[in-house]
């Protein structure tokens, strides 16, 4: 039954100050035993034991009094409570251990160790050899920053035997000091861990991450056991532009798992990037790429490039039967692929631009090939089939220019008749431009022609004119059945007069040799001449010189076809010889240089310019007044002027801009980069333009071509680099 608590301590305290020390002790426990949780009354016991010499039982009291509080978390109160059992008994080794952690706990390390070195001196003496490394193992854990003690405390739980516990205190040490930068003493906490258990994986993997935090990446190879870590090494060692090194340790990682077919393929692009395209086809083969399409256009390209193009060529066949979209990304491989092998590069291209013309996209097919014969210039089978292309599609600007590539790659390969033939068309239809002469020069000696330029003054003064195929007309009125034949034995029409000729143009003319002849008188009209029927027709080709687009005068001959000819004779003989003398005439040098430059001066004077000005003026009042359709058809006609042809056809092209039709624009534009332009920078513009236009009707590839073709030529105009960079990336998929 419950005591009365009160009495039995008035009690107590009455004996125990009679003297009567073990009945009050007694009585205390009784209260005790009535309240066990009651410290002040177990601590009053305690104090009456030790004061009665029964030490065993005080330290008992205090020892459940001190273990509470410290469970409690009253660790200054339970702590002052272990200290009155040292007082009593200074080897208590629970008091010594319990009072270590509570001033450890509180980083009083000093007192704490002075605890437990006379923990371990007391059971040294007793020969206790795991109780004394039980010691080390808590003074060498009381302060975490004192590394050098937790390795001693490690080697003591080695001594004992306590393998797990010296690991797992090896891995935490040295995770701790990687963390801290000490990765030196990280690894040798590590490698201390290895020498107790060399399987365990974690210690690998945390030996692995030191190392590769330290840039010891060879040790860090050493270590890696996985895909993963292996390419985490590989791409440490691409960042110290080590890419030898990367490689070989993708390698291993192949190695570890032969079936990772990403893995596979990345080493295939690494060593197509080297060039050893061989050793990129052990890793990636049309089988294990499956229906993965990034995998079978890298098997494509590893193909292309090695010994099987054929098989690469079907490979990519399938990737565009399958999906049409990858048009760029496909045109995009075959011209790095024809880069190196240019071949099995253009199986690619023109299966690109086949599909392109398949679709009456005849620009893009174009544009896919111009960008083959950039990287590959010369390639007679790629210039062959883009003049074709531009044939069909009517790409006027594109095949004169396909043509002159065409004529420098048969002079390259030293095939003169067909250099000379298409040499001729050029100068038939372009005879300023130097180039086409200078062509055309060429393929005269590679035919092994004694003196090219006596050749190529005859033709230009008329007395073995060119001839120029111009497919652009007639052909109907050829092809019509019901015509009769054309006579071409008909006599020769009468010589085209030129009237009102300046003295010093007539001088000209008779100084470089043309047949200038008088012709008849007409009343009221002053002297005239005319030019003998072998030279050329000046008035029809020269008076357009400025117009180079719009058709020349028809010959008078009836039987002959009339060509866009337009004659820039100042440019003709650069440093050649003079015309080829007339028959029956002296032989004499001859200027033809300065000659036929002013008879061009002044044939220009009567050139259709004030027409095309007027037409342009016409259009910006068309533009003014709202009739954009008006306008447009005016700029047109504008634009026939060489002159005036790249201000219409950049404004022509902005008005489409603005009409949302995005091809006239590009059309447009295209005919503005064809034309020269008052600034370089005004050119560069106009390509700039031409390549948004493009990439907004989503033809990436050709975008990208006229960007490169802009970047190398102007280096960093603009944003050409960010485009190209850009545009390269969509192009490949990224």
């Amino acid at each position: 039954m419950p005591i009365d608590r009160a009495e039995v301590l008035r009690n107590a305290e009455k004996l125990i100050r009679q003297g009567k020390l073990d009945a009050g002790i007694a009585e205390y426990v009784r209260l005790v035993e009535d309240a066990p949780h009651d410290w002040n009354i177990k601590n009053t016991l305690g104090d009456l034991y030790s004061r009665a010499g029964k030490i065993d039982q005080a330290i008992e009291q205090y020892i459940e009094i001190a273990n509470s509080l410290n469970e409690e978390g009253s660790i200054q109160k339970a702590g002052a409570i272990f200290k009155k059992i040292l007082k009593l008994k200074p080897d208590h080794e629970h008091t010594l251990v319990q009072l270590a952690d509570i001033l450890g706990s509180q980083k009083l390390y000093a007192d704490a160790r002075a605890h437990l070195n006379t923990l371990h001196d007391i059971r040294q003496s007793r020969g206790d050899v795991r109780g004394a490394a039980q010691a080390r193992i808590r003074l060498g854990s009381l302060d975490p920053d004192d590394y050098e003690g937790r390795m001693m405390a490690v080697s003591a739980r080695i001594e004992i035997g306590d393998v797990g516990g010296a690991m797992s205190d090896l891995k935490e040490i040295a995770s701790e000091l990687a963390e801290k930068g000490r990765h030196a003493d990280a690894i040798e906490a590590l490698r201390e861990a290895a020498k107790l258990n060399a399987e365990d994986e974690e210690i690998r993997e945390k030996l692995m991450d030191v190392y590769l935090a330290s840039g010891d990446l060879a040790r860090a190879r050493e270590c890696a056991t996985t895909v993963e870590q292996f390419r985490m090494i590989a791409a440490a060692h691409e960042a110290q532009g080590q890419p030898d090194e990367a490689l070989e340790t993708l390698r291993q990682a192949a190695a570890v798992n032969p079936g990772d077919t990403d893995l596979a393929a990345q080493l295939a692009r690494a060593f197509m990037a080297k060039g050893d395209v061989a050793t990129a086809a052990q890793y990636l083969t049309r089988e294990t790429a499956g229906d993965d399409t990034e995998l079978l256009m890298t098997v494509a390209d590893i193909q292309l490039r090695g010994e099987r193009p054929d098989e690469g060529l079907a490979i990519v066949r399938q990737v565009f039967e399958k999906d049409p979209s990858r048009h760029d990304q496909i045109a995009l491989l075959g011209w790095t692929v024809a880069e190196q092998k240019p071949e099995a590069g253009f199986g690619v291209v023109q299966m690109v631009a086949d599909d392109s013309v398949a679709h009456a996209d005849w620009p893009a097919a174009a544009a896919v090939l111009q960008e083959f014969v950039t990287r590959v210039p010369n390639h007679i089978p790629a210039l062959m089939r883009l003049v074709e292309i531009c044939v069909d599609g009517g790409l006027e600007a594109t095949m004169y220019s396909a043509q002159a590539h065409l004529a420098d790659a048969y002079i390259a390969a030293g095939a003169a008749t067909e250099a000379r033939f298409i040499a001729e068309d050029l100068v038939a239809r372009e005879p300023w431009d130097k180039a086409n002469i200078e062509r055309f020069r060429r393929s005269l000696e590679l035919l092994g022609e004694p003196d090219p330029d006596a050749l190529i003054a005859a033709r230009l003064s008329g007395e073995s004119p060119f001839t120029s195929t111009d497919l652009s007309q007639g052909l109907g009125d050829l092809n019509t059945p019901d015509e009769p034949a054309v006579d071409t034995t008909s006599a020769l029409p009468e010589p085209e007069v030129i009237s009102a000729f300046d003295p010093e143009v007539i001088q000209a003319m008779e100084a470089a040799g043309a047949a200038v002849a008088p012709a008849p008188r007409r009343a009221g009209e002053g002297k005239q001449f005319a030019l003998s029927a072998n030279a050329i027709d000046l008035e029809s080709i020269l008076g357009g010189a400025d117009e180079i687009d719009a058709p020349a005068a028809k010959p008078a001959k009836a039987h002959a076809k009339s060509s866009d000819v337009e004659v820039d004779l100042s440019v003709v003989l650069d440093g050649g010889k003079a015309a080829a003398p007339k028959p029956a005439a002296k032989a004499e040098s001859v200027d033809l240089d300065s000659a036929f430059s002013t008879i061009r001066d002044k044939a220009q004077k009567r050139s259709g310019l004030d027409e095309a000005e007027k037409e342009y003026k016409r259009g910006l009042a068309l533009r003014d007044a709202g009739d954009i359709d008006g306008c447009i058809q005016a700029l047109e006609k504008a634009s026939r002027a060489p002159k005036l042809r790249f201000g219409t056809a950049r404004l022509i092209a902005r008005l489409y801009r603005d009409k949302n039709d995005l091809p006239q624009m590009v059309s447009w534009l295209e005919r503005a980069t064809q034309a020269p332009a008052p600034t370089e920078d005004d050119a560069r513009q106009v390509m700039l333009d031409l390549a948004d236009g493009l990439e907004k009707m989503g033809e990436v590839a050709r975008a990208l071509a006229v960007c490169l073709e802009l970047q190398a030529d102007a280096g960093d105009f603009k944003d050409v680099a960010a485009r190209v960079d850009r545009l390269s990336k969509v192009q490949a998929g990224g």
